[in-house]
């Protein structure tokens, strides 16, 4: 059974009465190092934040300037690219053979060719003939056949371009080029333009 000392100091205010006189010899303020603390942990909050924002926005950078980077690009003929009917498209690689591109040979004659790597997460685009445009089959971006421009969906900029000439002996690639991010208005119609197609209202 506890004693009665035992007893008392198990009541808060006993507990105080008996450590008086050693918060008077050791002060100690539980309420401002509790704000202390707080300022501390807000700090480090903040740190944190800021050094994570700061890492994705440099990478963010990098792989943007490294995009737009001119580089020497050797002319590559695109094999198959003189038996493609009007309407139809085929894969390539350029300018190494880890970069998948796609090549459209339009109703008018035209040709187009694009990295086939949609600029949202990097799933593959495809030619959707019955409609004329390049689309993304993960999450239903689409882009113009024409200037390879984000027409709705989720993708932040163009596919990238790469440029072709038409000589006597087929189509070649000759250049690849990042085309740049929209700019917040252009960006703000797409989005309009897609709710609108998708019959969603505003």
């Amino acid at each position: 059974m506890r004693d009665k000392a035992t007893m008392q100091l198990s009541d808060e205010t006993e507990v105080r009465r008996a450590s008086a006189p050693y918060q008077r010899d050791f002060p100690y303020e539980r309420e401002e190092e509790a704000q202390v603390a707080r300022r501390e942990f807000c700090r480090f909050l903040g740190f944190t934040s800021a050094a994570l924002f700061l890492s994705a926005a440099g990478f963010a950078l990098e792989s943007y300037l490294s995009a737009r980077r001119e580089q020497p690009f050797q002319p590559q003929h695109i094999a198959g690219a003189e038996d493609l009917a009007p309407g139809e498209a085929l894969n390539f690689r350029y300018p190494t053979e880890r970069d998948s591109a796609i090549l459209v040979h339009a109703e008018d004659g035209s040709f187009y060719a694009y990295g086939q790597k949609c600029t949202h997460l990097s799933c593959p685009v495809y030619y959707e003939r019955g409609r004329g445009r390049l689309e993304c089959p993960c999450h239903e971006g689409a882009f113009d056949l024409q200037t390879g421009r984000v027409l709705y969906g989720p993708p932040p900029r163009p596919l990238d371009r790469i440029l072709l000439e038409v000589r006597d002996d087929g189509v070649w690639a000759v250049g690849r080029k990042a085309q740049g991010e929209e700019s917040f208005g252009e960006r703000l119609v797409r989005l309009t333009e897609g709710r609108r197609r998708s019959g969603c209202k505003m």
